[in-house]
């Protein structure tokens, strides 16, 4: 966690301009409103930016002293590390630069919005990829084998983008069917629905960019698994489990597939956090859905750091959480890898 936050952070001292920057733009001729409107409340932000660059030129230097002093830019780079670090520990991320509210409240209220996608997508790819790879995998050089190749080969050539423009067009109003809903989560009237009529309102806003997400995530886990099951079916112990009478289903449920799922396993939290978050930012513009990956993308470009550390945070932390489980399944999968016994 700490070599990841302070590679981005040192990453950052490198990026020309900043918030002081950004703010003496916006603010031209205003120079004397800025102080007071960089925070709503007492509580200091946590900051990242290098100094002003040649924008703060003809400012009064008091002005810009006081800014530095009241972002913290008037401490030691490592210092505000350290102070960034601590307040991350206690999930004090701070108050937004522009938006004035804290930084913990704009992730919760976006949060929904992201792991409805990629919670949504993540399991139709997986309830796919799976069973189609080993059905593949068992079909190997057959003609449904071909076809299917052909079709997530296809699906994966095409941007999510640009699928998701097409879906618009043709199902959401554009210049065809109008069956879909084309933003937000939920209806204007959800309020007013029974619980049952909320389920079906909020999984048919769902619909379009869900598809979206997932028309080319199907082609890499797929082969993978089709792969992998391959490599397992022609290993030794397979043929000794058909001399012995075994059921070609209990050959490949009952020993291959522990086996094969290993290499599956070990790209899950890579998978995880791609799909939950780093790979909705289009879908979310597309689709009007104010998500974690548009936040983060906002930050970045109007340098509100924060903001955009306080995301960089979240995900690191869920990415190694998920890696520690997925150590957990490889035991649950194969009983044979002993952690303890390696050391």
């Amino acid at each position: 966690m700490v070599g990841i936050m302070l590679i981005n952070f040192l990453i950052i001292q490198l990026a020309p301009g900043g918030p002081i920057d950004l703010l003496l733009a916006q603010q031209e001729g205003h120079q004397d409103l800025l102080p007071n409107r960089l925070t709503n409340s007492g509580q200091e932000d946590v900051v990242t930016s290098a100094p002003t660059s040649s924008r703060s030129r003809g400012i009064d230097p008091k002005l810009l002293a006081d800014l530095r002093q009241e972002l913290g830019f008037d401490k030691p780079l490592f210092e505000r590390f350290g102070w960034m670090m601590g307040k991350y520990l206690t999930f004090d991320l701070g108050n937004s630069f522009f938006k004035g509210r804290p930084v913990t409240d704009l992730l919760l209220e976006r949060l929904p919005v992201s792991i409805s996608l990629g919670f949504w997508s993540m399991l139709i790819i997986y309830a796919v990829s799976i069973p189609l790879g080993i059905r593949k995998a068992v079909r190997d050089g057959t003609a449904f084998d071909g076809w299917t190749t052909t079709l997530i080969v296809a699906g994966h050539a095409i941007p999510g983008f640009l699928f998701a423009i097409f879906l618009i067009v043709f199902f959401a109003g554009g210049s065809f069917l109008n069956w879909f809903p084309l933003g937000g989560l939920v209806s204007d009237n959800w309020q007013e629905l029974g619980w049952w009529q909320l389920v079906g309102d909020y999984l048919w806003h769902l619909v379009l960019p869900v598809s979206a997400m997932v028309v080319g995530g199907f082609a890499s886990l797929t082969m993978l698994t089709k792969n992998t099951f391959l490599d397992q079916i022609r290993q030794q112990y397979v043929l000794t489990a058909r001399a012995k009478g075994l059921t070609e289903k209990r050959i490949l449920y009952g020993h291959v597939f522990r086996n094969a799922m290993l290499l599956v396993i070990a790209g899950l939290p890579a998978n995880i956090i791609g799909i939950l978050f780093t790979g909705s930012l289009l879908t979310e513009v597309i689709f009007s859905l104010d998500g974690l990956g548009l936040l983060g993308y906002e930050a970045a470009i109007g340098r509100d750091y924060p903001i955009l550390f306080g995301t960089l945070y979240l995900f690191t932390l869920l990415g190694l959480l998920v890696k520690i489980i997925s150590d957990i399944c490889y035991v649950l999968v194969d009983p044979r890898i002993d952690f303890a016994a390696a050391r």
